[in-house]
Parts: C-alpha cells; structure tokens; sequence
C-alpha cells in the first residue's frame, strides 16, 4: 500500500514537473503543492459549503482534500486548463466534475456544465499562480470568480510572494478585502494563503 502511495506521488510530481518545463511561466512551481499547504487552503472552505469550485488543480493535491468534506459538499467542479493534468484528474476523482477549460471563462463554464446556478458558489480555491499572470488576464479571472461566487463567499488563494497576489489597485478596482490567513514553510516554496472577498 506504501508502495503504491510512493508511486503515485512520484508519477504527480513527474507529471508536474513535465508540464513546467514545456511552460514555466504558466506552471508556478516545479513540484505540486504539499499536502499542508493543501490542508491550510481546504480549511478555509465554509463548514456548510455545498458547491466549491477549484480552480488550476493540477495533480489533485486540494482536489483530494477537498473531496474528503462530504456529505455537505454536494458538487466539487474543477477547472483545469492542462489537458494532459485535465486527463490524469478526469481518471482520479471520478465524483468531481472536472472540465477542461480557463479561468477566464469560469462563469459561462459554470453555466454550461455545473449543477448549480452562477452566483451559488459557496467557495472558489485557487490553485493559480496569479502573479505570473497578466493583469488583464487576473482581472478576467477575479471577475467571472466573484461572478460565481454567493456575496461574502471566500476566493482562497496561495502565494509564494511577500503579499497579496491581488494587487492594491485590483481590490480597489473589484470592491475586495483580502486577509493572510495562514502560512507553511511546509511546501516548495514556502507558501501564504489569503482570503479574498467582495465588501
């Protein structure tokens, strides 16, 4: 059982780091997140959350987590844009609806193939490496989550920088707070995690 535990994170973090050498500007790490970065980001999920929405899911670390909420989490959709990690999810987390697609788009893919409504997310988590993103492109993705999102609803996202990966300017912009809720030396690299919402 160890074994195949050993082999299985080995063939993520393989997989991982392939996808970051054919693009490391879009992948924002050499290696998946670590299980206690995962457990800080999941902590944050509302107790009552049914409808949770991840986004940049990569091997499945927060996937994992995330799935083992129920029975309150009646749908968990998540969005990953790689194909090749959108196939290797597709196969692990058959009780996830898992799609294909940008964050950009989140809200027209909600209303595509979700069970629930935009504006019924009770929580969006971020896998994303926001700050090798453009800015047009943060803006695009801030807007369809608080879209999706019940008003008050938390956007839960990670960084490696200093401070919010959410600009000044963008918060401003959006009407959003942002508090740094947690941080673990326990992960390449070591890692914050905010709570973003809409005032």
């Amino acid at each position: 059982m160890r074994q195949q535990r050993w082999r299985d994170q080995a063939e993520q973090h393989w997989l991982f780091f392939r996808q970051w050498m054919r693009a490391p500007l879009s992948t924002a790490s050499v290696v998946p997140s670590s299980r206690y970065l995962a457990e800080k980001m999941v902590r944050q999920v509302p107790a009552q959350a049914k409808h949770v929405i991840e986004l940049g899911a990569g091997t499945g670390v927060f996937t994992e987590r995330l799935l083992a909420r129920e029975p309150q989490l009646e749908e968990l959709f998540v969005l990953e844009l790689n194909p090749e990690m959108h196939a290797q999810l597709s196969q692990r987390f058959s009780r996830a609806h898992v799609i294909c697609g940008n964050a950009m788009n989140l809200s027209s893919l909600v209303n595509a193939h979700a069970r629930f409504q935009v504006g019924e997310a009770d929580a969006v988590v971020s896998g994303l490496g926001l700050l090798n993103m453009p800015v047009h492109v943060v803006n695009a993705i801030l807007q369809s989550c608080f879209d999706v999102l019940r008003p008050g609803a938390p956007l839960v996202q990670f960084t490696y920088g200093p401070t919010c990966p959410v600009s000044a300017a963008q918060r401003a912009h959006f009407g959003l707070s942002s508090e740094r809720v947690a941080f673990t030396l326990r992960n390449f690299p070591p890692a914050s995690v905010y709570v973003i919402r809409r005032k």
